[in-house]
Order: structure tokens, then sequence, then C-alpha cells
């Protein structure tokens, strides 16, 4: 989602994009999306996981495309077998190269039982990320973190967000009745990807220490994934409300009270930032957006990352003190406008450009 939203800008701004991405079962062809074009890529369902995709290696069918229409430069989203040939073919024909690292996969090994496998998961990346000429991540915490672990030439790319499409005044109070949320009822939010390293274990204590203290509370859940059905069949009381366009969930972001973000596994964050921007109370442990972002007790809550117990207690803290909760509510927003997609793209426009110009990736 990050990266469609950049192609769009980039696109906007008059350059010329090509995605490449696996091919989604459910299209026999692809999108239209006027500001870029995507060329659809051969790849496999990810055991476990069917709604995502991974690209298989196109090292021969890349270079021939490109010898045919050079580009300036190619930028290399995700590490997986698709991206690996992208650098290779980009550097064989000496294109300059760059990437971003958006995703801990060597963290994932330990929410999918396979923590043995985290130095290969992390020499793989850092192999991937080290023949490009730089990598992009969202945070100065994990530029530091990664150069520390041997990753070469960080580069900091911020997200952005959408402050038109998260804001507090899409509020509808439709949407908080079909809920079964009254005027005064605090709903908490989770908008995400419904799988294992979401810390979803802790994120239901959170629940239902809140709703022990405040029965009125609602909790609403928006996405897809592959623990879905099993959620829906643990907690009856919730409400899953399924995936919805970006621009829909803007309506759900604006019509809760409180979002707490349990995950530890994020390079970013994008859903707390949305949340503030949307004029939630929100709670989360202190790393990465929440760190970047949350003035303790300003603005939000934040709790150490190795106290979980913290959270619950934050928690509770805003399903209980409406106070609290509104101030939060009230002050989260403020700021938001100059971390817009338009400036943080600004400045990754001008990073690519110098890499564009500075010739093959070593």
């Amino acid at each position: 989602m990050t990266f469609g939203v950049i192609a769009r800008e980039l696109g906007l701004r008059g350059h010329a994009i090509t995605v490449y991405r696996p091919q989604r079962d459910d299209l026999s062809t692809t999108d239209f999306v006027p500001e870029y074009h995507e060329v659809p890529m051969p790849g496999m369902r990810i055991p476990g996981y069917p709604l995502l995709r991974l690209g298989l290696p196109a090292r021969g069918r890349l270079m021939r495309a490109w010898r045919k229409d050079r580009p300036d430069l190619v930028h290399v989203v995700t590490e997986g077998p698709l991206g690996a040939t992208a650098v290779s073919a980009a550097r064989a024909l000496h294109v300059p190269v760059t990437s971003s690292f958006h995703t801990n996969f060597h963290a994932y090994t330990h929410n999918y039982g396979f923590s043995f496998l985290q130095p290969v998961v992390l020499g793989w990346l850092r192999r991937v990320h080290n023949r490009t000429s730089r990598t992009f991540a969202p945070t100065n915490e994990l530029c530091v973190e990664l150069t520390r672990l041997g990753f070469a030439n960080m580069t900091l790319l911020s997200r952005g967000v959408d402050t038109a499409c998260f804001s507090p005044f899409r509020r509808s109070d439709e949407l908080r009745t079909s809920w079964g949320a009254g005027p005064e009822d605090p709903v908490v939010l989770h908008v995400g990807r419904m799988a294992a390293e979401k810390n979803y274990d802790l994120l239901f204590q959170c629940y239902a220490a809140m709703r022990a203290v405040n029965p009125r509370l609602r909790f609403v859940l928006a996405g897809d994934g592959p623990l879905r059905e099993t959620m829906i069949q643990a907690h009856p009381e919730c409400h899953f409300a399924g995936f919805y366009s970006r621009d829909e969930i803007g309506r759900y972001y604006a019509s809760a009270d409180i979002y707490i973000h349990a995950s530890l596994t994020e390079t970013f964050g994008n859903v707390l930032t949305e949340a503030m921007a949307s004029g939630l109370a929100v709670a989360g442990f202190d790393y990465a957006a929440a760190r970047q972002f949350i003035r303790q007790r300003e603005n939000g809550l934040v709790v150490p990352v190795d106290q979980p117990a913290a959270l619950v207690a934050a928690a509770v803290e805003l399903a209980r003190d409406e106070p609290l909760r509104s101030g939060l509510r009230r002050a989260a927003r403020t700021g938001f406008e100059l971390q817009s997609w338009s400036h943080v793209i600004g400045r990754f426009e001008s990073d690519l450009l110098a890499a564009a110009q500075g010739g093959t990736s070593k």
C-alpha cells in the first residue's frame, strides 16, 4: 500500500513508472492505474498465506525488457526471488539500482516457529540490499539498527499520511450504529493483516481488560489474513469488518475512539499514524512510528517494548479515563500536515534522482 501511493505520486510528478509484481489469482489482467504501468510476473502462493504471492526469478525476462527500453533507475521493494533477480539484471546492464527495507522478515521467523532460520533470512536480506547503491528504511532508528547488522548505505524514507483520507471529519454515526455502539460507547479499532506477527494474543488481552473496566466498549477489526476465521470463532463478541478500500477504511478510523498497537515487528507502523491523523487515542510500544510521533500523555501513550503488561495497563487507562481519552484524541492529529505524502515523496524523489545520476551500483 505504501509503494502504491509512492508510485502514483511519482507518476503524477511526470516520471514514467513501471511496477513489476506477481500476478494475482483473482485477476486475469492488471488493474488500470493511470499514474503508472503494471507488469504481472510469474509467482506462487505463499504456503499458509494465500493472500500474498511470492514473485519467482525473472532475470532473463527483465534483462530483455530493459535492453529494449532502458530504465534510468531500478528500485527493489521486496527482497524475494523476483526482487533479487531484478538487482542482478540491473547490475548486469549497468543500470543504477536502489532498494527499500520495509518488512522485518527475519523477525517473522519467531512467529512462525522457524527461529533457527533467522540468521539465514537475515543474511539473504543483507546480501540483496548490499548489492544496491542505497537502502531506504522508514525510521532513523531502523537505519541505525540495520547498519549495526551489516547493511550498507542506509537512507531514510519516512512514511506519509493522507490527511484528507485519514481525518476526524470523516466520523460516521451511521457506521458506529452498525457496530452496535452508541454515541458515548468507546470503540477500539484494529486495522491490518491478521497474521501471527501482529501479536493478536496481546491485543485481545488488552481488549478483555478494557471491557472489564468499561462494559460499553466495542472492538472492531478491519482486515484479512490467515488468522481471521480462527479469531472470528474465538471472539464472537467482536465485529470483524473484513477488508476495505483505503478510502473506506478512513471512515472506520474516524468513527472509532481508541487504537491499541500491539505489534512488535513493524519497520514503521502506518496504522499508528493513520489512527493519530484520524483523531484516535493511541497506545503502543516505544519504537518505530510510536517513538517518532507520540509525546507521552500529550497525544498518546507509549510503553517499553519489553513490558506487555504495561501496554495492557495503558489500554485499560484509555478505556476507563474519559477525560484522558478525549484530550489525547484532540491532540493526536497535531503536526501531521507536515507528514503529508507530498513532503515525504519530494525527499524520496530527490534521493532517487541522485542515485540515478550516480552510475552503476557497487
